[in-house]
C-alpha cells in the first residue's frame, strides 16, 4: 500500500511557484500589447490602401484634364479633336500611375483617355466613392491574404469637373508590395514601441504591486513557521494605498495571533504543572483533613472555634483538587445553586483571609440584613475571596497603611429579583493597560508578580450563574460590581409545591 501523506504535506505552501505573479504579469502585458498592436495595425493598413488608391486617382484626374483640354486646330487629332500626344508621353504617364487604362464617364459617354495594354479580364472592382471603414478593412485583408500580384483591379473614384467619375485599371501587384512594405515598417516600429511600453508597464507594476505582494507572501510563510516569534511580525511600509492597509491589518492580526498562542502555551504549561502536583497535593490535603478531624475533639475553646472553618477550607481545597483547579485545563462544573446568606459568607471570607481588628486596613461590611443570594455557595465564596484578596493586595502595595485612608468595603443589596454585590477599595485603582484585558487569563493582573487568574476565574463563575461582573468607572480606587439574577421558577413547579404543602 502507498503510505498516506501527512497533513503537513497538504498544508505546506509552495515556496517556489513555477509560474508566479511576475510571470503572469509579463504574459498579460505582452498579450495586451499585441492586442493593441492588432487594433492599431488593421485600420492603419486599410487606410494606407485607400490613400494609395486615392493618390493614383488624383494623378489620373490631373492627367484627364490635360488630355481632355482643346487647343489650336493644328495640335488636335483630326479623328476625335483631342490633343495629340506622342505615344511615349502617354506611356510614361501610364507607367507613373502604374495603370493600363485611364477613362472618364461624362453623361452617357464613357471615354477612354489613355491605353497602355487593354486587359482581357477585370478580376474585381473598387469604388472609392462607396468606401466604408468595415469594407476598407475587409478589402485590405483580401488584398494581403487572398489575392495575387497578377490580379487586375478596376478603381473608380470622383471624376474631374464635368465628369461623373474617373476610373483606372491597374495590377494588384504594386499595391500588395506597397502594403507589405508598410506592414513591415509599422510592425517594426510598433514592436519597438511595444517593447518600451511593455517594459515600462511591467517594471511599474512590478515595483508598485508585485514586490509588495511578494513581501507579504514571504512574511506570511515565515510567520507560519514560527507564529510565536514576535520578530516575524510584518513591519508596515507606511504606504497609504490598499497594500499599505493590508500590511497594517496583517501586522495587527499576526500580533494578536502571537499573543494568543503565547497565552495558549502558558495555559498548556500551567495545566501540565497542575496535573503533576495534583495527585500529591490531594494526598497531603487528605492527611491534613485527618488531623483536623482529631482537632475537633480537643476541648480548647479556640480550637473548637476555628476547627470547623479549617475543616471547611480543607474540604474546599480537596474538591478543587478533584476537579483539577486550573484555568483553561477543565471547565468549571455547573453551579449547584441554593439560597446563600451573604453576610455569613462575607464573614467567612474575612476569617479565611486572616483579617483582624489590629490590621492597619479597615474592613467595612454593608450588606442588607438577612440578604440571600441564589448561587452556588462554594463558587460565590471563591468569587468574593478573589476580589477581596486583590483589593487587600492593592491596598498593601502603598504601605504604610492607615485605617482612615485604606479601606475595603463589601456591600450587598437586592434590586427585585437581582442580587447586587460590590467589592471596592480606596487603593491606586486599575491601570488603563490592565482595563483592556481585565477578565482575560494572565492579562488582568494589576500588580507585579500577579498571575492574572483571579478576575478571569471570577468572571467565568459569575457567567455560569447567568450574571455579570464589571469594573465601575468613576470611583475612588477600584469597585467591582457583581449582578446575579435569581433563577426563574416555573409556575407548574410552584403549584406542585403548594399542592404538597
Amino acid at each position: 500500500m502507498t503510505p498516506e501523506p501527512s497533513s503537513g504535506e497538504f498544508d505546506r505552501p509552495d515556496r517556489s511557484p513555477r509560474f508566479g505573479l511576475s510571470g503572469k504579469l509579463l504574459l498579460l502585458t505582452i498579450l495586451f500589447v499585441m492586442i493593441a498592436e492588432v487594433m492599431i495595425y488593421v485600420p492603419s493598413i486599410a487606410n494606407f490602401r485607400l490613400n494609395w488608391l486615392s493618390d493614383r486617382l488624383a494623378v489620373a484626374r490631373t492627367v484627364s484634364i490635360v488630355l481632355s483640354a482643346r487647343t489650336e486646330p493644328e495640335a488636335l487629332d483630326p479623328t476625335d479633336g483631342r490633343i495629340k500626344l506622342p505615344d511615349i508621353v502617354v506611356q510614361q504617364i501610364l507607367d507613373s500611375l502604374g495603370a493600363k487604362t485611364v477613362a472618364v464617364k461624362m453623361g452617357n459617354q464613357r471615354k477612354l483617355l489613355a491605353v497602355n495594354d487593354l486587359p482581357h479580364e477585370i478580376h474585381h472592382a473598387v469604388d472609392l466613392r462607396e468606401a466604408t471603414p468595415m469594407r476598407a478593412v475587409w478589402a485590405s485583408l483580401q488584398t494581403l491574404l487572398l489575392r495575387s500580384d497578377s490580379d487586375i483591379v478596376r478603381v473608380v473614384g470622383q471624376g474631374p469637373p464635368g465628369a461623373d467619375f474617373i476610373e483606372i485599371v491597374i495590377e494588384e501587384g504594386p499595391l500588395r508590395q506597397a502594403m507589405l512594405r508598410f506592414s513591415r515598417n509599422i510592425v517594426f516600429l510598433s514592436l519597438i514601441i511595444s517593447v518600451i511600453t511593455a517594459a515600462l508597464v511591467y517594471l511599474s507594476l512590478h515595483y508598485l504591486m508585485v514586490r509588495p505582494m511578494n513581501r507579504l507572501t514571504t512574511n506570511m510563510v515565515s510567520f507560519r513557521e514560527d507564529p510565536e516569534n514576535a520578530a516575524r511580525v510584518i513591519v508596515p511600509s507606511g504606504r497609504n494605498d490598499e497594500i499599505g492597509i493590508a500590511e497594517r491589518e496583517l501586522g495587527v492580526m499576526q500580533r494578536d495571533l502571537a499573543s494568543m498562542l503565547q497565552q495558549k502555551s502558558h495555559l498548556a504549561a500551567l495545566g501540565l504543572a497542575v496535573s503533576k502536583i495534583n495527585h500529591d497535593l490531594r494526598n497531603l490535603l487528605a492527611s491534613a483533613q485527618l488531623f483536623s478531624d482529631r482537632l475537633a475533639s480537643v476541648p480548647d475553646p479556640n480550637v473548637q472555634r476555628f476547627a470547623p472553618q479549617l475543616m471547611r477550607s480543607l474540604e474546599r481545597a480537596i474538591a478543587l483538587c478533584q476537579s483539577t483547579l486550573s484555568y483553561g485545563q477543565v471547565k468549571e462544573p455547573p453551579p449547584d445553586r441554593r439560597q446563600v446568606l451573604l453576610e455569613g459568607l462575607v464573614d467567612e471570607v474575612r476569617e479565611t483571609l486572616g483579617f483582624s481588628a489590629e490590621s492597619p486596613l479597615r474592613w467595612i461590611t454593608a450588606v442588607e440584613r438577612g440578604m440571600h443570594v441564589d448561587a452556588d455557595p462554594d463558587q460565590l465564596f471563591r468569587v468574593v475571596l478573589n476580589l477581596t484578596r486583590n483589593a487587600l493586595q492593592a491596598l498593601e502595595s502603598r504601605a504604610p497603611n492607615e485605617p482612615g485612608r485604606d479601606q475595603l468595603r463589601i456591600t450587598g443589596r437586592r434590586e427585585g429579583a437581582v442580587a447586587v454585590i460590590e467589592v471596592s477599595d480606596t487603593g491606586p485603582g486599575v491601570s488603563e493597560r490592565a482595563r483592556l484585558h481585565l477578565f482575560e487569563a494572565f492579562q488582568g493582573s494589576t500588580r507585579r508578580g500577579g498571575s492574572g487568574l483571579g478576575l478571569a476565574i471570577a468572571a467565568e463563575l459569575i457567567r455560569a450563574h447567568g450574571g455579570q461582573i464589571r469594573l465601575v468607572d468613576g470611583t475612588i480606587g477600584a469597585t467591582f460590581r457583581i449582578i446575579i439574577p435569581d433563577r426563574a421558577v416555573e409556575f407548574g413547579a410552584r403549584r406542585g409545591e403548594r399542592a404538597r404543602a
